[in-house]
């Protein structure tokens, strides 16, 4: 007697149940737990590692983070307007900086405010400065289109309505129109430093101190000092202590937003 449609279904889910339970069972009977817990999770090592690894690798991560965000927002919020201008000079300028920012690796830009400018130019640049340049520029690109697309977002009515009591465009955009399309473009502004906070990582190319160290460039030194992956686990877990909650709070934002439309 043939299987029913239903029948089908249940034998199919049932036999990739079985197939993950025998992977499951071949791989705990034949992997060395042993060497891979000494390889991958020291609990000496991770002992070793703190508390410099909070103290230093995970604040410096976290400022180095807020410090090209913040300077990327402001930026941003600057090439939108420009991107939105009435004068033609104004959009130009931002859709050619957007397109290139958007168009160039972080890594190229990091090497290029790390080592070129100080060789072009003969004149260092502060470790923090060219952290927030860096992380700022590419960052600004990306954060500009999601402003730009908050501000048309918001009704024209908005602007007409303060229009007709008197504002200037300048202050009906400034307190009416901006602050609306912040919230509108909250959750995906929270996205953007989620990647910031990834991007961070490609602080160790400027050859930091170990006073500077965020926590990639922590665990790679940590990993050639022990001959164990742990350090790049526990940095790998630390950063999902910034990314994780941030990833939450994009989602309750966006629940939020979709709610009030």
């Amino acid at each position: 007697m043939p299987l029913t449609k239903r029948q089908r279904t249940r034998v199919v889910r049932g036999s990739q149940y079985a197939l993950l339970v025998l992977v499951v069972i071949v791989v705990a009977l034949v992997a060395d737990w042993g060497r891979l817990q000494r390889a991958f999770f020291d609990v000496g090592i991770v002992a070793d590692l703190f508390p410099e690894v909070l103290t230093t690798a995970l604040v410096n991560t976290v400022l180095y983070t807020l410090l090209g965000f913040g300077f990327g927002l402001v930026a941003g919020l600057l090439l939108a307007l420009m991107r939105l201008s009435s004068v033609p000079p104004y959009r130009w300028i931002a859709v050619t900086y957007i397109e290139f920012f958007r168009g160039v690796p972080a890594l190229l830009v990091f090497i290029a405010l790390g080592f070129g400018v100080p060789l072009a130019f003969e004149m260092a640049l502060d470790q923090y400065v060219t952290v927030m340049l860096s992380l700022g520029l590419v960052g600004a690109a990306y954060m500009a289109e999601t402003i730009r697309a908050g501000i048309r977002a918001v009704p024209k009515g908005q602007t007409e309505a303060a229009r007709s009591l008197g504002m200037s465009h300048g202050r009906a955009m400034l307190s009416i129109v901006i602050p609306q399309a912040f919230r509108i473009v909250l959750p995906p502004l929270t996205n953007e430093l989620i990647l910031l906070t990834k991007d961070s990582s490609l602080v160790y190319l400027l050859g930091l101190s170990l006073g500077q160290y965020e926590l990639a460039n922590f665990g790679r030194d940590a990993l050639n000092e022990y001959k164990s992956l742990t350090p790049i686990l526990v940095a790998g877990l630390l950063y999902l202590v910034i990314t994780l909650p941030l990833g939450h709070l994009v989602r309750r934002l966006e629940a939020r937003t979709a709610k009030a439309r």
